[in-house]
């Protein structure tokens, strides 16, 4: 199916959830302020299924957003491009949606993230700069594409499959038109192999740390935090979203504790709002203790301390943006990439280009299944299984290319 053409930025749908309140009165006040979705029979009624199914995700501010996301943009695709709403799709339907996702229209597509809404509750006004897809760019601003990768496109799948079973359950549709064609998707590739997991070099990783322990001899009061930062994210496993306050909790220096044995341990709330205990080594207790002495702290915690995990810089309370760690941390990444270049390391240098703030995790925990019960690896990861853990051993694959090494193209007679 052809894409519609649609030369009109479409306006924001959905708030956040502390603003929205009733479904019901939520959507009638949506409906007046767009009137071209008052004409559309039935859009009033995806809209409040929609939003019934979004309060659910109430606490778990990660969740709501990336569901937020693909709902917004199915709705959007429905309404303003094929003129049609949630109980009129089937199979065809949704195929047609992604490839839409694929190449969605210049009106539809920003340069960056913006907010919906802003302004106070009873004030909030849509933004005009917002776009339900942002074009993707790489570490100094080129402009990309939207395209999907795999990851993204088994995003929207699951989200869309999660949102269509709900409405099954509400009797809103007679059928998941998403699961009509998932197992079989064209658009979804299938491997006969494990994927590697992404992941720094021992030499990449010496680089970055050396590099940011020179930032926080030379700057302290800006990046003595980016060194604490950086050692949690890969001596700790952490993500980047543990490190920040949100809805979830507000991570604080009293989440790291000492038990009857004087072992410390860090509790951490993670993905789907599971808490656990995070293993402190005697390294990553020296770096708290560096950091704490810097803030001007005692050297360690004490039971019920208040003090933010990541403070601001500026002003009080703690960091509340994945996006600032993140941004902080590729700094040291860029930097390290400038001294390899430097030192002729031109091929270790572009692979790191091409790396995440996340490729610590990942680094800290291949590192660590090397010489650790991968037991005990899994609980500090807070992997939901073993299988997951099992993705960072990468034994079996070393032993197999190293009996492959010698082979001959032109055996010996």
């Amino acid at each position: 199916m052809s894409k519609a053409p649609n030369s009109t930025a479409p306006q924001p749908v959905i708030d956040q959830l502390e603003y929205i309140g009733s479904p019901l009165a939520y959507a009638r006040k949506t409906m007046k302020r767009i009137p071209e979705l008052e004409k559309l029979p039935g859009a009033f009624d995806d809209l409040i299924h929609s939003l019934t199914f979004l309060t659910a995700y109430n606490g778990s501010g990660a969740t709501f957003n990336s569901y937020r996301r693909e709902i917004e943009r199915l709705l959007q695709w429905c309404w303003l491009i094929q003129k049609v709403t949630l109980t009129d799709l089937g199979r065809q339907d949704i195929e047609a949606y992604i490839h839409f996702c694929q190449d969605p229209p210049k009106a539809w597509t920003g340069d960056r993230q913006a907010a919906r809404f802003t302004g106070p509750e009873g004030e909030r006004k849509a933004s005009t700069i917002w776009r339900p897809f942002v074009s993707k760019a790489d570490k100094i601003g080129r402009i990309s594409s939207t395209a999907l990768s795999q990851k993204s496109l088994q995003s929207v799948f699951a989200v869309l499959s999660t949102y269509f079973n709900f409405l099954l359950q509400e009797d809103y549709l007679k059928v998941n038109p998403v699961a009509l064609i998932r197992q079989k998707s064209k658009f979804l590739q299938r491997h006969a192999y494990q994927e590697p997991v992404r992941r720094l070099s021992n030499m990449q990783w010496d680089f970055i740390l050396e590099t940011t322990e020179q930032l926080a001899r030379e700057h302290p009061a800006e990046h003595e935090r980016t060194l604490f930062v950086m050692n949690c994210l890969f001596g700790m496993y952490l993500r980047i979203s543990e490190l920040v306050a949100d809805e979830r909790s507000a991570p604080v220096m009293g989440d790291f504790q000492k038990d009857q044995d004087g072992n410390w341990w860090l509790r951490v709330v993670g993905k789907g709002n599971k808490a656990r205990m995070v293993t402190v080594s005697d390294d990553m207790l020296k770096t708290l203790r560096r950091y704490r002495t810097h803030l001007g702290l005692p050297p360690l915690p004490y039971v019920g301390e208040q003090t933010p995990l990541v403070a601001k810089l500026r002003g009080r309370g703690p960091v509340t943006s994945t996006r600032q760690i993140r941004y902080m941390v590729q700094a040291c990444f860029d930097r390290a990439l400038d001294r390899m270049k430097s030192d002729g390391l031109e091929e270790e240098a572009r692979e790191l280009r091409v790396a995440t703030v996340h490729w610590l995790r990942h680094t800290g925990i291949s590192e660590d299944v090397k010489f650790r019960p991968k037991e005990h690896v899994r609980e500090d990861a807070g992997h939901a299984s073993m299988a997951t853990t099992d993705r960072y051993i990468d034994t079996e694959m070393r032993e197999r290319h190293a009996s492959a090494r010698h082979k001959k193209i032109k055996p010996e007679l």
